[in-house]
């Protein structure tokens, strides 16, 4: 199906240009056009006004606290999209940076993560060079299209830190091209927009983050001067970033409340076509509790590389891990004597080990991942159960 969408929208570029041959007329001339005009600025600020239709879908919570925070999530959404389509948008002068992170999150951004991204073009090679330092896990990902032109991001390439080489001191490159080459080896494809750099962290605290740069490898030094044709694309990609991923994720919440306070397996294919990393297990899903309501998720491990729990609100962004604990993992958990872990989601401090505050909400979603799960050992989906704030000897109930 996707094949059949990039080879539709193949088909549409080169009747346009046909289109435009006929009439005398470049691309070039009609991004001009639209920017003196005032046209490209239009279309952002009406693609932008579409995207408040993700507030009002089916499901969404429609009181005050709630709306505010989708209207934030609207305003971090548009702030990435800008950074990434307008201000870092050239792809032959590529910059690593952090999209989603403490205050621009989206699809339960993961607390244990950097995700450092810049955007490419299969028609470059590139070169990432780095120090590995000590963060616990870092993969590299090339990915094809964008939320806002294809509706997700298809995976493309892969290197993970247990194949990648490493200098004497740490230190590595490794190259990005159509084919094979360097000791380090990152695939692209014609189609290829986008680099993500995966960091995930046992203890964010007190391991250090890899250092990453990415180059062009065609001997530019410095990137040349903006065009109509990079702002027109670029505002229209960023609105469309900002419509598509925000209705997508909307979808994907609705979805959840059919099965609310528990965690079912999600669907691979799904998860990795908006982007998610392949060797991860995803169970994701809804929650909703009372005032005097606690949620209990309760499972063993498999033998995994690492596991996390998060706590996210209903647009689908973690909640503020810099001030409150709102997820656990491999490393931070407290175990039972049989290996088992028990998670409490409560709105207030039940005095137990692995509390996940809620920070003031009654509903939200939420999402289990495994890791990287070892060979012959078998993903668990963890069991869940809602449970009186009494049974736990939780007092002044909201």
């Amino acid at each position: 199906m996707r094949k059949l969408l990039f080879l539709f929208l193949g088909l549409l570029k080169r009747f346009r240009r046909i289109g435009l041959w006929l009439r005398g007329k470049t691309e070039a001339d009609i991004h001009a056009e639209r920017i003196v005009t005032g046209k490209a600025w239009e279309e952002f600020c009406d693609n932008l006004k579409s995207a408040g239709a993700s507030l009002m879908y089916p499901g969404a919570p429609r009181d005050a606290f709630n709306q505010a925070e989708g209207v934030r999530y609207l305003s971090r959404l548009t702030r990435g999209g800008l950074e990434a389509f307008v201000e870092y948008c050239d792809p032959a002068f590529p910059v690593l940076r952090r999209m989603a992170h403490e205050t621009v999150k989206l699809g339960a951004d993961n607390p244990d993560n950097y995700y450092f991204n810049a955007q490419i073009s299969g028609q470059y090679t590139y070169r990432i060079r780095g120090k590995r330092n000590s963060v616990h896990y870092i993969g590299f990902f090339t990915q094809n299209g964008n939320y806002g032109t294809t509706g997700g991001l298809a995976p493309c390439g892969a290197l993970e830190h247990t194949a990648l080489q490493l200098e004497a001191d740490g230190s590595f490159e490794i190259i990005l091209s159509g084919s094979p080459g360097g000791k380090n080896w990152l695939k692209t494809e014609p189609a290829t927009t986008m680099v993500m750099v995966r960091q995930t962290f046992l203890d964010r605290f007190a391991e250090t983050p890899a250092e990453v740069t990415i180059e062009n490898l065609d001997g530019r030094t410095a990137p040349g001067p903006v065009t109509p044709a990079m702002m027109d694309e670029g505002l229209k990609t960023a609105s469309m970033f900002v419509a598509g991923a925000s209705m997508m994720f909307a979808k994907w919440a609705n979805g959840f409340q059919k099965h609310t306070n528990q965690l079912p397996l999600f669907s691979p294919e799904v998860s990795n076509a908006a982007g998610g990393d392949a060797s991860i297990i995803y169970y994701h899903s809804y929650w909703k509790l009372a005032g005097n309501e606690s949620l209990v998720i309760e499972v063993r491990p498999p033998d995994c590389d690492s596991w996390n729990f998060q706590l996210n609100n209903y647009w689908m962004e973690s909640l503020d891990y810099r001030y409150f604990t709102i997820c656990v993992n491999k490393a931070s958990a407290h175990y039972e004597t049989d290996g088992s872990v028990r998670v409490i989601v409560a709105h207030r401090d039940p005095g137990k080990p692995n509390w996940i505050n809620t920070c003031g909400h009654h509903e939200g979603t939420m999402l289990w991942r495994w890791y990287r799960v070892a060979d012959g050992a078998v993903a668990v989906e963890p069991a869940c159960r809602v449970v009186l704030n009494y049974e736990l000897r939780i007092t002044n109930d909201e």
